[in-house]
């Protein structure tokens, strides 16, 4: 049982955050930054190729995470392999010892940096879910045998303030049904959203991990809430941050996420905090939410 799943298990408040594996294999800045924050979270997500910018893949760096003490969440995206490369991928990482895996569609390469590449996309992030369900059960997407069978505490993501909101509720349950075990959701700002969502989607004991992007800036906050579909910054929070001296923006979105950490905690079972660079920050965030 990874160190995620027992925490969830047992009822401690999880935290998990995420690191983008480099353009290159030069891991010593993404070390640094994952030695500063063990023992303060539960597993740190490893991207893969994130919006579509090719980088190291994560299941290496995962196993490097893992011989120094830190547990890895590898996201597993549907964008680039179809379904015999993703199991592939899948029985690889169970040997390499990692346990933890989200699923989710992937962006589209066109909006990366190789946008002449071709698009996969040959399973739907509950396919990919239902894959590993199926090889941890001892059998293939073919109905095929096993011989030796892997452990996987597997999960995905959602938008509770997504346009479509009832398409993101259907979505949701059939990964849910797919066998999802945990969500990380997109960023949280306002707790009646993710009430709201929680009320129509009845994860039936599925773990949530609420997702937290601190806010830098006033600047920051109305770009998110005008070009990120499901990011909702309430008016108040602009309010507050554009008060904000230039000088008193750290602290200020440092007190903000903890804020957040404490209101959203009775809705979920942990938070998923997206840094962007803030890393060295998260621990004060974390103090700051236990207050």
């Amino acid at each position: 049982m990874s160190l995620l799943e027992r925490a969830i298990g047992t009822g401690q408040f999880a935290v998990t955050t995420e690191l983008t594996p480099p353009k290159g294999t030069d891991l010593s800045e993404l070390f640094a930054k994952a030695e500063a924050l063990k023992g303060h979270v539960q597993a740190i997500n490893l991207t893969e190729s994130h919006r579509a910018r090719m980088s190291m893949e994560p299941k290496a760096v995962g196993r490097l995470l893992l011989e120094r003490g830190i547990e890895p969440l590898v996201q597993v995206t549907a964008r680039d392999r179809n379904r015999i490369a993703i199991q592939a991928d899948l029985l690889g990482a169970a040997v390499l010892g990692i346990e933890n895996l989200v699923f989710m569609g992937g962006d589209a390469p066109k909006g990366g940096d190789h946008p002449e590449a071709k698009p996969v996309f040959d399973l739907t992030a509950a396919d990919m879910l239902r894959a590993a369900a199926g090889l941890r059960a001892g059998h293939d997407l073919a109905g095929n045998e096993l011989k030796g069978v892997p452990k996987y505490f597997i999960g995905a993501v959602a938008n509770p303030a997504a346009p479509d909101f009832d398409g993101e509720i259907a979505n949701t349950r059939r990964k849910i049904d797919a066998g999802a075990q945990f969500l990380q959701t997109q960023a949280i700002y306002d707790p009646y959203l993710l009430e709201r969502f929680l009320e129509a989607v009845k994860p039936d004991g599925v773990a949530i991990l609420a997702g937290i992007i601190p806010l830098k800036s006033a600047k920051m906050a109305r770009w998110l809430h005008g070009n990120v579909p499901g990011i909702v910054v309430p008016e108040a929070l602009f309010t507050e941050l554009a008060a904000t001296p230039p000088d008193q923006e750290v602290a200020k979105g440092i007190e903000i996420a903890g804020r957040l950490i404490r209101t959203l905690r009775p809705y979920c079972a942990g938070v998923h905090l997206m840094a962007l660079g803030w890393e060295q920050y998260i621990v004060a965030m974390l103090k700051a939410g236990a207050g």
